[in-house]
């Protein structure tokens, strides 16, 4: 059975790649939700000249909750799967395909792209400060999963239902709550979780709006979510 399938895309000030990662995305055959996060330029403008469905926040929030709103449109419009895919053109979109296919073909809930699956193909380079920082949430996301995760920090993943409407209501809208955290709250309910090789581009335009030290501040509070169990707890899985 083929699953309907919507594509997530947050965008905050994305003008400049928007319009092309839309197009792609369209070209591939998927439905496109682009969530303008509070942007200041014509982000949600170009995304609705280019096709894409839009959502707009009344000010800026944060990808984790641009998220909610996508995965809660997502399950009122009846779609099976979601993919989240970043506005900055990072995603190779031809690998929103594996990813579904994946959730399609296994019983994974989630299915993650991992930058590091396979390094001869990515060109993303790291501090030593982050490598490490992510090689620990990787191996607490793999403890809470029972299952390898090399890229707990991905915002490139695909995630199906029941799994979809929890995170719907539930998905932390801070840094790492959309990625490291939900992975972990859904390992932990029962839900699986299983990754795929998806090697991450350089950005077409603009560069990260990433601060180091608030990013560092924030995985410490990350893990020490996990490590006390005040993560968002989810249902799970039926039985």
């Amino acid at each position: 059975m083929t699953l309907r399938t919507l594509v997530v895309v947050p965008a905050w000030n994305e003008e400049s790649s928007i319009g092309r990662v839309v197009r792609d995305l369209l070209a591939q055959g998927f439905d496109v939700l682009v969530v303008d996060d509070g942007s200041t330029d014509r982000t949600g403008a170009t995304a609705l000249g280019e096709g894409a469905l839009l959502a707009t926040l009344p000010f800026n929030l944060g990808v984790g909750a641009a998220l909610r709103c996508g995965f809660r449109f997502a399950t009122a419009a009846g779609y099976d799967v979601a993919v989240q895919c970043d506005a900055d053109g990072q995603h190779p979109v031809d690998h929103i395909h594996d990813l579904v296919t994946a959730v399609e073909s296994t019983e994974a809930h989630m299915v993650i792209g991992s930058r590091f699956a396979d390094t001869s193909e990515s060109t993303m380079r790291l501090s030593v400060v982050r490598r490490l920082a992510m090689r620990i949430l990787s191996r607490s996301a793999s403890r809470a999963t029972g299952s390898r995760i090399s890229d707990s920090t991905s915002g490139f993943r695909a995630i199906k239902q029941p799994l979809l409407g929890e995170l719907a209501e539930c998905i932390s809208p801070y840094y790492l709550g959309d990625t490291y955290e939900a992975i972990v709250s859904a390992g932990r309910a029962g839900y699986k979780v299983r990754e795929i090789r998806a090697p991450l581009t350089d950005r077409t335009h603009g560069q990260s709006s990433a601060n180091p030290l608030k990013a560092a501040r924030l995985t410490v509070k990350a893990v020490l979510s996990a490590l006390l169990h005040v993560h968002p707890r989810l249902t799970g899985p039926e039985t």
